[in-house]
């Protein structure tokens, strides 16, 4: 698609309105695309930083408040020793290459997970970029690194339970804003929309409190080949969705 298509889209997305202020990704497929080519597996991660790129300026010219990317997940530690190391040198060299691209771009950056959890250096380089981009404006970009769903939910439990051993809650304080509080993406609103590249039809212990009522998209497309016009696509479907959240349809070509 050339710049002109693309722009033309672009236009045609913001002229709907109805645009989500939170989109989240599963970004699958980096493996498949390589074996297909023969390649080694972090050859494919090397080719999906373009994909990230595009989906980080499709959602900043859209004006989305948030992107979330699941970038690394509390299972992937269970991966062969070698991939991973390459994985954290790979993702250490990429944050430092890319922070001032982000820069440009008005893009703030967030971590979400077990950061504890990382290599020191990464932590380092990721603790270094946020600073460097906390003064922008635009998107920003959540990247979900060493995290699991069901982990956040059970940090979240016994953070609070020390709470209340302490006796700075009862009981009756908690409800499901204070949940909400006590996880990693306090603050954030909860993703609009959910994208699954590949075509896997499963959420994979991502945002599982979050994405309660997110809309899903999935795409047979692997991620390293995921563009802005597949970004659009899934928003444009989006845009043509009743959100109902439990209530009844509100459209008067639907029965309740």
């Amino acid at each position: 698609m050339t710049d002109k298509d693309l722009q033309r889209l672009e236009k045609k997305v913001l002229g709907k309105g109805n645009l989500p202020s939170h989109v989240a990704i599963i970004m699958d497929g980096n493996g498949r695309w390589a074996r297909r080519r023969g390649l080694p597996r972090i050859a494919g991660h090397r080719a999906a930083i373009k994909a990230v790129r595009e989906v980080v300026t499709g959602c900043g010219n859209l004006n989305v408040d948030y992107l979330t990317l699941y970038t690394f997940s509390v299972e992937n530690w269970k991966r062969p020793r070698r991939e991973v190391n390459a994985l954290m040198r790979f993702l250490r060299e990429t944050v430092k290459r890319e922070t001032e691209v982000l820069d440009r771009n008005n893009v703030r950056l967030q971590v979400i997970g077990r950061t504890k959890d990382l290599p020191d250096a990464v932590i380092k380089e990721l603790s270094r970029a946020a600073v460097a981009l906390e003064k922008n404006t635009g998107l920003t970009l959540v990247l979900a690194l060493s995290y699991a769903g069901r982990v956040e939910i059970l940090d979240a439990v016994r953070e609070i339970a020390a709470e209340v051993r302490r006796g700075n809650l009862t009981e009756k304080d908690i409800d499901p804003e204070l949940f909400r509080s006590y996880l990693y993406t306090d603050g954030m609103p909860d993703p609009d929309l959910l994208i699954r590249t590949s075509g896997e039809m499963r959420v994979s212990n991502f945002l599982l409190w979050q994405i309660a009522y997110s809309e899903l998209w999935i795409t047979e497309t692997l991620w390293p080949d995921f563009r802005r016009e597949h970004l659009y696509q899934a928003i444009m479907d989006y845009q043509e969705r009743e959100r109902r959240f439990g209530r009844i349809s509100g459209r008067s070509d639907r029965k309740a």
